[in-house]
């Protein structure tokens, strides 16, 4: 890289930082933080345990935000002392490969760091639920379900968030009926739903003796897990529970006993069930979780005239309605049809390399917004 280019590129990401720095406000939540910390000392912390936790998430929240603005900032003055260090003593090539590194690990930091500042919603920071419903297409679409379900759990394993299966309903012959899992960890759900959608496959199906071309759709469904204190009412009365023996994949997750829980919503016709705990009691703790959560989306799609904030654009699960592509053959490509990123690189994509789909979907929300 010549001189001139590191110039620019240290110009680029200290205009980046103030631009961050100038939208954060961090004078106000440097007061904030001092409030909650004095808050935190008063004897009676610990009298309502709920408000205490809230507390302490917070302040954590606050301190990671302010700590990693300081971080970058000196990383960037860092490099920038590097730069005037290099123009002092002429050409040092182990110095500017180092500079070099140093640049291009600070803009994969600032870029990171400004992603997750774009997660402002309400529930972004909670954990998601994530479901996945094949289309028609019966082994076909199945299959494609399945491939889909090893992309989620790939991504939210690389991207440090834990994986719990609520439910799991295993094809006849290949694949996945439908599945629900838990993406645990903070801003998952604020990620994951730039992928609520219908996601079309195009491939030479290996279910096709003739070898000819399928095309297979799948509908994603992501909602964030509601927290207690959020006001959902749900009437006992208008709750209809059946209970069912397990049959989980591959039957590591089969008992003897009707431990598996369907609850059925009479006045909406929702429909949701568990059976990922061996104990009733568990599982119907969990299926009243996700019911609370469709509730609460449904709520929402009834408030706002705007839907896309959560219901994205998920319409029926066919031709025409698909957020994105993927094309196996004739040719290989991934293409999200609402940012126009793509990528060649299929199998990386089906290993978990979301990100840049992710980030796109967010920024544009955010010049949206």
């Amino acid at each position: 890289m010549e001189m001139s280019e590191v110039k620019q590129h240290l110009s680029n990401t200290a205009k980046q930082l103030a631009d961050i720095r100038g939208s954060l406000d961090l004078d106000q939540k440097k007061e904030r933080l001092t409030a909650l910390e004095e808050k935190m000392a008063s004897p009676s912390f610990w009298d309502d345990q709920e408000e205490a936790q809230k507390v302490i998430d917070e302040m954590k929240q606050l301190k990671e935000l302010t700590e990693t603005m300081q971080k970058l900032e000196e990383k960037q003055e860092e490099a920038q002392l590097m730069l005037e260090l290099l123009a002092e003593e002429g050409e040092d090539e182990a110095m500017g490969e180092e500079l070099e590194r140093e640049l291009r690990e600070l803009k994969k930091e600032i870029d990171a760091f400004e992603l997750t500042l774009m997660l402002s919603g309400p529930y972004d920071r909670n954990s998601a639920i994530l479901e996945l419903h094949p289309g028609a297409g019966g082994t076909e679409s199945q299959d494609w379900a399945e491939m889909l379900h090893r992309m989620y759990v790939r991504w939210a394993e690389k991207s440090g968030y834990k994986v719990e299966t609520l439910d799991y309903l295993p094809g006849e012959e290949a694949g996945i009926k439908s599945v629900t899992l838990l993406i645990k960890g903070i801003n998952a759900y604020g990620y994951l739903k730039a992928e609520k959608g219908v996601h079309r496959l195009v491939r030479i199906s290996p279910f096709d003796a003739s070898g000819r071309r399928h095309t297979s759709f799948v509908s994603v469904n992501v909602m964030p897990e509601i927290d207690n204190d959020v006001e959902i009412e749900i009437r006992p009365d208008e709750l209809k529970i059946d209970t069912y023996r397990s049959s989980g994949a591959g039957g590591q997750h089969v008992n003897t006993t009707d431990s598996a829980v369907r609850i059925t919503h009479i006045p909406t016709g929702i429909v949701v069930t568990c059976q990922s705990e061996r104990s009733q009691i568990k599982n119907r703790e969990r299926a009243m979780k996700i019911l609370k959560a469709r509730l609460y989306e449904r709520q929402m799609e009834e408030q706002q005239k705007e839907l896309q904030a959560l219901k994205g654009e998920q319409t029926e699960i066919g031709w025409g309605n698909q957020i994105r592509s993927y094309v196996f053959h004739p040719y290989s490509m991934v293409k999200d049809h609402r940012t126009q990123t793509e990528t060649g690189n299929v199998q990386a994509v089906m290993d978990g390399e979301l990100d840049p789909f992710i980030e796109a979907y967010l920024r544009k929300l955010m010049n949206k917004g």
